[in-house]
């Protein structure tokens, strides 16, 4: 095929067929779990059936290849004759994966490479048509009725829609020609008398009344035709308007009775498109022009209070009304349902149970979730490690479940749910559980920890260690995981995300992890700290708390300055020291100062600042080329006065900076 010449065709195609896709992976697993579901058989059919026809309609061969042999398959199945049990889905789900791989080549404008001979035959046998041994098995009449069966049905329903209905095709059979009718009509008012006929001089000069003739002189003429009562299933011209002459008439003759206009079929009304097409660049150009308009918001709202005006005070009231509902209608439309991401679970669960030959349940809840599209395409691969996890850590094998008497069967619940401005994602199983006291150990045994660190630890703070580099407490390592890399990977795309992660577990109950992240990227509330005499925005996902602080009321424990804040001891740093040039010594200024407390990840810290503004919703500007990949800046704003700020990155300052060293 030509892809330049097809290319509309070929985007509303790969749209089209892309989504099918997405929906089979999850389909195909639950068909597993209810193979008496005939709607959801029926549905997987249709999906491979549309996707063959587009592919098909474009040329490309190597995609109509293998979705007609699915097709076949699951047509077996409407049939009954089979039944859709593990071993059949074992051949069928690859053939999806075969399916992505093929598409990634028509989004990339290259014709796919043919599927494995060795997975076409699979599904040939499944059918009963691979070829045995000795030679090409002739196919019974069972097993050619799947495929006849479907092309039969596709054929069936052309027919339906090109040919005429019965009583349509009566009617035509019932039809004479403009000569017989000439001539039944001489035979009645003589050669050439007919009025309005070819003897008419003046054929216009007549009345509508004397052009027609009567029933009866029409049913002496079909009598002459046919026979006396010989005319098959001829009706009255008040009865029936389908039996028309040839419409290619001549233009003379009359009118009422050579040009029965035949009824016209009923078109169905298309209701019209809701949806249309952007491409999600000019979305992105949008959300940066209403992030410049809240940059415009925020300098009158500084403005209007300084000019104590309440007509202005009114208009930039209205101004800010109308701002945030478009600020959150443009966020709407750069949102996606979580479900996007959630879809690929049941195949990934599904796989790795019958590798580990484990008994697996997956749920989830709250699909319908939506969050930014850059949110969504950056925690896929954060939440498959995480799902990994939970199925080859945390649910035990069949066995093992029933001597502990819970059921065979393990639980992996998934769920999101909007939380005010944040996303809250949630990991959970019904499996052993982690031992924080097995943890620690194994951080001493690796090094990670001493003896007496450990010792402070509490079990929250030692289900934190699975995020350090290198930590494991796997015995055999696997294709599946144990090698002691991708969780602290995992930890660090959601900090840089603005999230944050948190571990709940209990021994022989289970696991729960919950990810916070913010709803979107683009424009952010922060708090708004002065650090001397420059402004700097704290991102509000990282900030837990806020405090005034008696200078009198901190220690010093292990050369690290603390103070005890319901009775755990919180580190505090001065900011002015990392981020001001000439900012050490500010402790000693003054009995009390702002304590902000942040945490990044599970660590939770105090940042000592100067003063506090507030909160203020800013938006983010990249750093120029001379301050890319410093570490701590997480980009630039324009505040309410017309001024640059600095937007803090609490883990990257905590990392270049902290030397207080605590659980990450």
């Amino acid at each position: 095929m030509s892809f330049d010449a097809d290319e509309d065709i070929l985007q509303d195609f790969l749209v089209e067929a892309g989504e099918i896709l997405e929906q089979l992976g999850e389909q195909l697993v639950e068909l597993e779990q209810r193979p008496d579901d005939d709607d959801l058989l029926n549905a997987v059919f249709r999906g491979f059936h549309t996707i063959k026809g587009g592919a098909g309609f474009l040329g490309l061969t190597p995609l109509v290849e293998i979705c007609h042999r699915a097709e076949d398959v699951f047509n077996m199945l409407r049939s009954g004759g089979r039944r859709v049990d593990s071993s059949l889905m074992d051949v069928i789900l690859p053939v999806l994966d075969v399916l992505n791989e093929m598409f990634v080549s028509v989004r990339n404008r290259e014709m796919p490479q043919h599927a494995d001979p060795s997975l076409l035959r699979a599904l040939e046998r499944l059918i009963g048509e691979a070829p045995d041994e000795e030679g090409p098995a002739s196919p019974g009449p069972q097993a050619g009725a799947p495929a006849d069966s479907a092309e039969q049905e596709f054929e069936a329903m052309l027919d339906a829609l090109e040919e005429p209905a019965p009583e349509e095709q009566k009617a035509a059979d019932d039809e004479i020609t403009q000569e017989e009718f000439d001539a039944l009509l001489d035979q009645l008012h003589g050669e050439g008398g007919a009025p309005g006929g070819k003897g008419d001089p003046d054929p216009g000069n007549g009345s509508a009344a004397d052009d027609e003739i009567t029933e009866e002189e029409f049913d002496a003429l079909l009598d002459q035709l046919h026979g006396k009562g010989g005319a098959p299933g001829v009706k009255r011209r008040s009865e029936t308007a389908a039996a028309a002459p040839d419409p290619a008439a001549k233009p003379n003759s009359p009118s009422s009775v050579t040009e029965i206009p035949k009824p016209k079929p009923k078109q169905e009304v298309q209701p019209p498109e809701t949806t249309v097409r952007v491409d999600t660049r000019r979305l992105d150009g949008i959300m940066n022009m209403v992030g410049e308009l809240v940059l415009v918001r925020n300098r009158l709202v500084n403005l209007e209070s300084e000019l104590d005006n309440e007509q202005v005070a009114k208009a930039v009231g209205n101004l800010d009304v109308v701002t945030a509902d478009l600020q959150a209608a443009v966020m709407k439309t750069r949102m996606q349902p979580i479900k996007k991401v959630f879809g690929r679970f049941p195949r990934v669960v599904r796989d790795l149970a019958r590798n580990l030959n484990k008994e697996i349940n997956l749920e989830l809840h709250g699909e319908e979730t939506d969050l930014d599209k850059n949110l969504v395409e950056a925690l896929a691969d954060p939440l498959v490690h995480l799902v990994r996890n939970a199925v080859d850590h945390g649910i035990e094998l069949p066995e093992v479940r029933e001597k502990a008497g819970k059921p065979r069967t393990g639980t992996v619940v998934l769920s999101a749910e909007q939380e005010g401005d944040h996303i809250l994602l949630t990991i959970e199983d019904d499996g052993a559980g982690m031992d924080a006291a097995k943890l620690r150990r194994k951080a001493i045994e690796k090094g990670i920890l001493d003896e007496a660190s450990a010792a402070r630890m509490d079990d929250r703070e030692s289900f934190n260690l699975i995020f350090m580099p290198g930590f494991s407490t796997k015995q055999e390592i696997s294709d599946v995981s144990g090698r002691g890399v991708g969780m602290d990977v995992v930890k660090t795309s959601i900090s840089q995300l603005n999230g944050s992660i948190e571990i709940d577990s209990v021994v022989g109950e289970g696991t729960r992890l919950t990810i916070k992240v913010p709803l979107t990227l683009a424009i952010i509330p922060t708090l708004m700290v002065v650090l001397g005499k420059q402004v700097f925005a704290l991102p509000l996902v990282n900030v837990s708390e806020i405090f005034d602080l008696d200078l009198s009321s901190t220690n010093m424990v292990d050369g690290q300055r603390v103070v005890m804040v319901r009775d755990t001891a919180l580190p505090l740093f001065y900011l002015s020291e990392w981020l001001i040039e000439d900012g050490g010594g500010r402790e000693q200024r003054g009995d009390s100062t702002h304590v902000v407390v942040v945490h990044a990840g599970t660590q939770r810290v105090g940042f000592v600042v100067d003063q506090l503004i507030g909160q203020e919703e800013v938006v983010i500007k990249p750093l120029g080329a001379l301050l890319h990949n410093v570490a701590g800046l997480a980009g630039a704003t324009i505040t309410g006065d017309g001024k640059i700020s600095l937007i803090l990155d609490v883990p990257g300052l905590l990392r270049k900076h902290a030397t207080w060293k605590r659980v990450a």
